[in-house]
């Protein structure tokens, strides 16, 4: 209960400190998390920085070896996978415009690029016990999704973001696009997809009080 109360006033007090900015100006830090080739309009619309205003993983930015990575997809499947980079990226391509909204108070519009993590999973064959997709990173992070949600959303694994290659602090080389949700379910660094028959699996912070749904309309807290 300590650890969770110091988390909880950890977070309101950074969410205090997040002042809003006009809708039409940008300030100079934002302007400077913006990287060389990134673009920052897409139909109309103005895009936030693929970086966002700090970095709030458990164990710092991670630096993914690509020679070496391989994306695991196991569990309740039929044939477990190991894929390297260029064979997720050889899969078909979709490209999405989807607000990122953090639990301490700030949101990032960002244009993706990415695969579907449904073709991902029926390159693996998901088994009919199957309800939940969890996802592990490099770091040792976990969350999940229910399966029925990753189908109906049609949800992305991210390779890109604003027109460049995902940085290493928006979780080279992939991310979870976890539309609708907050950010604690938008894993970075993602290295294993695991199908599963838990419908109560709690990842990272699930497991220390936030809420399994994460919606972004609830707020995050149980």
């Amino acid at each position: 209960m300590k650890r969770l109360g110091i988390l909880v006033i950890t977070l309101l007090l950074f969410a205090s400190s997040c002042a809003a900015t006009e809708p039409d100006t940008v300030s100079s830090a934002t302007m400077s998390r913006y990287r060389e080739n990134e673009i920052m309009e897409y139909q109309g619309a103005r895009l936030d920085p693929a970086v966002g205003p700090r970095d709030n993983s458990i164990n710092g930015v991670q630096q993914v070896d690509i020679e070496t990575y391989t994306l695991v997809i196991n569990g309740l499947v039929d044939t477990p996978q190991e894929l390297t980079y260029d064979e997720v990226l050889a899969l078909p391509e979709y490209e999405r415009l989807i607000t990122l909204h953090c639990v301490e108070g700030w949101d990032a519009t960002i244009l993706w690029k990415g695969v579907l993590l449904q073709d991902l999973m029926d390159l693996a064959g998901v088994q009919p016990e199957a309800v939940t997709v969890i996802f592990s990173a490099v770091d040792g992070y976990t969350t999940s999704l229910p399966l029925q949600t990753v189908l109906d959303k049609q949800l992305i694994l991210a390779y890109d973001a604003n027109g460049i290659q995902l940085p290493p602090e928006m979780g080279y080389p992939f991310i979870v696009v976890a539309e609708d949700k907050l950010g604690y379910k938008w894993a970075r660094w993602v290295d294993k997809i695991t199908l599963s028959d838990d419908a109560n699996y709690e990842g990272f912070w699930e497991g220390v009080g936030y809420s399994n749904d994460a919606s972004v309309e609830g707020g995050g807290r149980d």
